[in-house]
This record gives C-alpha cells, sequence and structure tokens, in this order.
C-alpha cells in the first residue's frame, strides 16, 4: 500500500505527522504542497482545508494530525507499535 503525505513549510502537525509514520515504520512519500503546482488546488476541491493531508492507496484520507488514524493505519499494514506503546 501505498501513503503520501501532503504537506506544507513550517507546519508543526505536517512533522508530527511524519514522525508518528517514521516511528511506526510505514512508509511514505512527502509531497510539499506550497512547492507543487497544483496540488494545493486538487486537494481544496476534494474538500481538504488543512495540512497535512494523509492519503493511502486503499481510500484512506484524512487532514491535521490524527495518531488515532496513523495508528489504524499502522494495524491494516501490520506495522510495529513504538517501542514505548508495547505492553511488557
Amino acid at each position: 500500500m501505498s501513503v503520501t503525505v501532503y504537506t506544507k513549510p513550517n507546519c508543526p502537525q505536517c512533522e508530527a505527522t511524519k514522525r508518528q509514520l517514521d516511528k511506526r515504520g510505514i512508509a511514505y512519500a512527502a509531497v510539499d504542497i506550497a512547492s507543487t503546482p497544483g496540488v494545493l488546488e486538487t486537494l481544496q476541491a476534494a474538500g481538504f482545508r488543512q495540512a497535512p493531508v494523509v492519503v493511502t492507496s486503499s481510500g484512506h484520507a484524512w487532514a491535521g494530525y490524527r495518531p488515532d488514524k496513523i495508528r489504524d493505519l499502522a494495524v491494516e499494514l501490520g506495522a510495529a507499535a513504538p517501542a514505548a506503546m508495547v505492553a511488557a
């Protein structure tokens, strides 16, 4: 499954989303909406109003920092939970 994270510069929510994906071992492609022509308009036309926008090839999509959605995605992909979240 492919995961794309549409980000913008100086966006704390974008950085938090990428950190959580990294911690869970989820590979993704990051696309800067400020420097990629047409992407912002396309996302706005789809109803997204904040960054980041995360889109998966399985049809999941959301906007903003959503640790719950990232957790669900990790479960779907069978990705490892962060060490701090693993029960002893």
